[in-house]
């Protein structure tokens, strides 16, 4: 097998014709383009003219697999005795020694271009990652969501009454909340680039809580602007922080995947919220104080015991999981720590130019932001959520307009919850099969757009069941927030770009977040018909831009690939091996879209 596949890489490297003709068989075989490994794609066909010795050990003959928490194998299936170490530039000596891990990088005792490992060992590590990293990452996250979004179920308990708050207070506070989330976005990701996902992370998750048990006591606007404001610094970053924790454990084709499991989380702790708040607001007069208020300082309390864990739970790289809590020998042994290393490299070298807890400087910061091929991105993640966003934050105000009680609005949140989890899983699976990011995008905003009409249309004597099952399936869309922040990584292409761009198009999103508290105005209700009507338009407009952003890639793909068409081999490896061009800005780097 050796044999042949270094046979099989050598003749690709016969003529750039020949190679074309050979990555699109292999794309009909369901090979997938958007893994790093895949050079022949990404690196414009680099991998397809190695210079592998003929003594070193074999490499897989198919491509990488995608692996979902419900994939199941048989133990006797002989495919998985096979390699499953991918072919990447680490194979060839001389491109190793350019794309060598830097000297101070946390794994490097674990890389090494020789190894290899089969897909079974492959597989069984994956699902120890799953289990050992992303379930608890999915359990902070579901403290951030219990701490922000349990607001919404106060109003639905009369907060607003018992405080004497109009909705435009309530409207000035989500956006108090959203800018000071934002503005603390990229101070936060360069305070845990310095720090170390797993040391700021659980500081961030002990801090905001401690606010958000505090809003027992809230009085009055001003402390409601306070407490808003201070949830939203704290909380700043997270996302960001994570979605970069997670690349030191997974590969480009993994990481959407994980990350829908990340906002299925978040789906799921809404559920829970919904559960728990059915109960805890029923406390209305226990000591004297309303339910809203025991709602926030028990919530409170329970995230700031997941803070405190996740100091125990959070791992700082692979190689580093030791710990008197961890076990004095970690959690992976020195052979599943090396499989991690080596498939997470091969699949991007990129990730082993940086220490896990090596700062960013401003001049890395100023070119992450003139990267302009990710700013696409960001637009979209500017407007995408704005067409479905006020309706999701005023349901239980738009439920009790209804007539529904407390109590039946807080049951009656749980449908969309449960649409919302299993569309939000399905799409992500979808964009995976299929490898498409845009026209998903579209197909999203398409499904709001044929039910913002009919919410348009209701009038005051429209049915509220009717009005009810319009909204709940409107706010349980697919939404496509996972593949872009994904996308988002995937194009960055560098630790210092993918460190940034994360925290950057998370801006955009919170900023979205402000415009759109104030499409449903006090002057507008309880229909919001004028509020309707910006939405249909803003659906529209997102149509438009998702097709913009697929023809721009498009574009810049053909830009480049027709500047590396025309150089000749060694002008392709000398530019390999020598470029300053960083990141998404190689000419031998393809976006995906």
């Amino acid at each position: 097998m050796a044999d042949r596949s270094r046979t099989s890489i050598a003749s690709e490297a016969e003529s750039e014709k020949k190679a074309a003709v050979v990555l699109e068989n292999e794309k009909g075989a369901n090979f997938d383009s958007s893994s790093l490994s895949d050079y022949d794609s990404v690196y414009g066909g680099v991998a397809a003219k190695l210079n592998i010795p003929d003594d070193w050990p074999e490499l897989s003959s198919r491509a990488p697999e995608k692996y979902y928490f419900w994939s199941r194998s048989k133990k006797s299936d002989p495919l998985l005795d096979e390699i499953a170490t991918q072919p990447s530039v680490f194979d060839d000596p001389d491109k190793c020694n350019y794309f060598r891990p830097i000297d101070n990088y946390e794994n490097l005792h674990r890389f090494d271009p020789k190894f290899r490992w089969t897909w079974r060992e492959e597989r069984k590590v994956v699902r120890k990652v799953d289990l050992r990293i992303m379930t608890w990452v999915a359990v902070m996250f579901m403290a951030l969501q219990l701490d922000r979004a349990n607001i919404s179920q106060a109003v639905a308990d009369n907060m607003l009454d018992d405080l004497r708050f109009s909705t435009d207070v309530f409207n000035n506070g989500n956006t108090i909340f959203k800018v000071f989330f934002l503005i603390c976005e990229v101070p936060s990701q360069l305070v845990s680039k310095k720090l170390g996902p797993d040391v700021w992370i659980p500081i961030q998750m002990i801090s905001w809580s401690i606010v958000a048990l505090s809003q027992f006591w809230l009085k009055d606007e001003a402390g409601f602007y306070i407490t808003r404001a201070l949830i939203g610094a704290w909380e700043g970053g997270f996302i960001a922080d994570i979605c970069l924790y997670l690349s030191y454990f997974y590969t480009s084709i993994e990481l959407p995947v994980r990350l829908a499991y990340f906002w299925a989380a978040l789906t799921t702790s809404e559920i829970i919220a919904a559960f728990m708040a059915f109960g805890i607001l029923r406390m209305r007069g226990v000591l004297g104080y309303e339910g809203w208020r025991w709602l926030f300082l028990i919530e409170g309390c329970i995230t700031v015991v997941i803070g405190l864990i996740s100091f125990l739970l959070m791992p700082p790289s692979p190689t580093k999981t030791a710990s008197w809590f961890r076990g004095k020998d970690g959690w992976f042994t020195a052979k599943e720590e090396a499989i991690i290393v080596n498939r997470v490299l091969r699949d991007d070298p990129n990730k082993g130019g940086m220490h896990n807890r090596q700062a960013l400087d401003w001049k890395m910061l100023g070119k992450s932001f003139k990267d302009f091929d990710l700013w696409p991105i960001y637009i979209i993640g500017l407007l995408f959520g704005i067409s479905a966003a006020p309706v999701d934050t005023y349901l239980t105000l738009t439920l009790r307009s209804l007539g529904f009680t407390t109590l039946q609005t807080t049951l009656l949140t749980l449908p969309k919850q449960f649409l919302g989890l299993f569309t939000l899983l399905a799409i992500t699976y979808v964009s995976q099969r299929i490898d498409q990011r845009s026209i998903l995008g579209i197909f999203g905003q398409v499904w709001v757009l044929a039910l913002l009409i009919p919410l348009r249309i209701f009038d005051a004597g429209s049915n509220r069941w009717s009005k009810y099952a319009v909204t709940t399936i409107l706010i349980g869309h697919p939404s496509t927030h996972a593949i872009q922040v994904a996308w988002t990584s995937r194009n960055s292409n560098s630790v210092r770009t993918r460190t940034l761009s994360a925290a950057l198009y998370n801006m955009f999103v919170q900023l979205s977040g402000i415009i759109s508290s104030y499409v449903y105005r006090s002057d507008d209700k309880p229909l919001y018909k004028r509020g309707n009507s910006v939405l249909i338009g803003i659906a529209c407009l997102n149509i438009v831009n998702y097709i913009f952003v697929k023809f721009y890639y498009i574009f810049r793909n053909r830009q480049r690939e027709k500047i590396w068409n025309q150089m000749t081999q060694e002008e392709k490896v000398q530019y390999t091996l020598t470029t300053k061009d960083e990141g998404s800005r190689r000419l031998d780097f393809r976006f995906a879209h």
